[in-house]
């Protein structure tokens, strides 16, 4: 029997999307990572740092093809662990401080992290409505992308 090129990368059960404050990119990881896996593996965002309500322009953009986050509420890192402790098997970052904050935080566990660059969308204030949405599709069909091809069993 011939064995098989590389490791064999065994299924997801629990991920953790973080970013900044879990308003718009983890905040759009969980909900696309809920709709198309929901079922399969267990999912939830946190920020590094709380203030921020969930962006409308993100709420605005996952509506548009079905996903319904309007009801999210951003939480931190230290809630989340403090609610239900932090077991995951993958923590995926979308931003250099939570990445940061997630080395440190499994320094002592043993889970994968990685991290995925995700462009602030919030950064675009000065454009257009219509720019600003792009921008937040843009990160949403990224994030769809990657999403699809990192969770499927």
């Amino acid at each position: 029997m011939a064995e098989e090129a590389g490791p064999k990368k065994t299924r997801v059960q629990s991920v953790l999307f973080m970013c900044n404050f879990n308003a718009v990119r983890s905040l759009a990881a969980e909900a696309i990572a809920r709709h198309y896996f929901g079922k399969s593996t267990y999912v939830q965002s946190a920020g590094v740092r709380s203030g921020e309500p969930a962006d409308p322009f993100m709420v605005a953009a996952l509506d548009e093809i079905g996903i319904n986050a309007s009801k999210h509420r951003p939480r931190t890192l230290l809630e989340l662990e403090e609610w239900e402790g932090l077991n995951f098997d993958l923590i995926i970052t979308l931003a250099p401080e939570a990445h940061h904050a997630a080395l440190e935080l499994t320094r002592t566990n043993a889970v994968d992290v990685e991290y995925w660059p995700t462009p602030d969308p919030t950064l675009m204030q000065e454009a257009s409505r219509e720019q600003r949405l792009d921008a937040y599709r843009d990160v949403r069909d990224g994030l769809i992308y990657r999403i699809k091809t990192r969770l499927k069993a």
